[in-house]
């Protein structure tokens, strides 16, 4: 028996390489003879640095840039097999998970780090940037990616704007005399699944402020600076991206990458699928079970998350698809619709979160190895 394990990770507990290692053990357990293939996988969020470089015999860099908040941080990257290509998550240098819940402040959080990975990347030869840019902290429309780049981004007295959305308030004018020539060479995507318009009711602050620490007068304050963002883009770089489908992401981030980088915003799995060729699998094997998983697969999951694509694609060749989750949410029935053929929760009795994100590695391989008992 032929078995495909593709799944994305189970954020905050297992990686999607770990998830491959223990449910290759587990298979074996049960089915010693069984050829299993592993392609940690991820769609442009949390460890699409760690799938990508695993998948390509790649290499992960790391560097201490600017954090969110302006202190210091270790962030990655990594560099695939081509040694020309690489891949940043926006989060590791500029991610709300590295903001203290008390700390948290959208209006002066920046991109700057994020910019400094990007550099380090020219330093190292790079002609592709494949960006994720989802779990930011920041709202500041890449604007502080833009400064480390080397863009100006001034104020009526010809002086640098603050970091942060803040400084957007009072942009008068953006040079880009002195950027980094490297980039003028350089291929950019970034992984976007999301559509949301750069500002207005659906835009970067109305959605994605509070959650990043904004309260009601801080988010209209914010789509102001985004607004002000967008008219001297318009202005000074003739590029009109305010109702572009995934401007508003990460904050404006994407508006930012397609303003001055002239970035190709895609959705994520499809990047990550042309980067590995998962396809190929299928092709050079007969595969007759694929077992893909994310942490809670619900009603969402259907829009074009990672567990359907796998499924999608393993349809073409007749595979079977089975979803191993963490929790089974609502509305998750309506992934049958999509070609996944059953959906096995690692919980098996009655837990708490804790418990369950302590014991995951367990809770996992008794999962596979029970569904697997049903192929012997």
């Amino acid at each position: 028996m032929n078995i495909l394990i593709a799944p994305d990770s189970f954020k905050g507990s297992l990686s999607a390489k770990q998830f491959c290692d223990i449910a290759d053990k587990a298979i074996k357990s049960v089915l010693p003879n069984a050829s299993v293939i592993k392609r940690p996988l991820a769609d442009g969020g949390e460890g699409t640095v760690e799938a990508l470089v695993l998948n390509t015999n790649g290499r992960i860099f790391y560097k201490t840039v600017y954090g969110p908040m302006g202190k210091k941080t270790k962030a990655h990257f990594g560099i695939l097999g081509d040694c020309k290509t690489a891949i940043i998550e926006m989060a590791s240098a500029s991610g709300l998970p590295l903001v203290a819940l008390s700390e948290r402040n959208p209006m002066i959080a920046t991109t700057y780090g994020t910019g400094e990975l990007v550099l380090e990347a020219l330093e190292l030869g790079c002609t592709k940037m494949i960006l994720g840019i989802g779990g930011s902290a920041t709202n500041d429309g890449g604007a502080g990616m833009m400064q480390a780049l080397g863009f100006k981004l001034l104020d009526n007295d010809g002086q640098e704007i603050e970091k942060g959305a803040k400084g957007l308030l009072n942009l008068a004018e953006i040079n880009i005399d002195e950027r980094d020539k490297r980039l003028d060479e350089v291929e950019f995507v970034v992984a976007c699944d999301v559509d949301n318009p750069l500002c207005g009711l659906n835009g970067a602050a109305r959605v994605y402020g509070f959650q990043k620490g904004a309260n009601e007068e801080m988010v209209l304050v914010m789509d102001e600076a985004l607004k002000q963002f967008d008219r001297i883009i318009q202005k000074d770089l003739n590029k009109n991206i305010l109702n572009m489908e995934g401007a508003g992401a990460a904050g404006g981030l994407g508006a930012g990458m397609m303003a001055f980088l002239d970035a190709d915003l895609r959705p994520g799995f499809e990047i990550i699928n042309e980067a590995i060729n998962l396809e190929q699998v299928f092709k050079e094997n007969k595969i007759d079970l694929v077992i893909t998983g994310e942490g809670e697969i619900n009603y969402q999951t259907i829009n074009g998350k990672l567990p359907v694509q796998v499924a999608k694609l393993a349809k073409k060749y007749n595979a079977k698809v089975i979803a191993v989750v963490g929790t089974i949410g609502e509305g998750a029935d309506k992934v049958y619709e999509k070609g996944i053929d059953s959906i096995i929760s690692i919980v098996d009795q009655p837990m708490s979160l804790d418990y369950a994100l302590v014991n995951s590695e367990r809770l996992l391989f008794s999962a596979i190895e029970r569904l697997v008992r049903i192929l012997k």
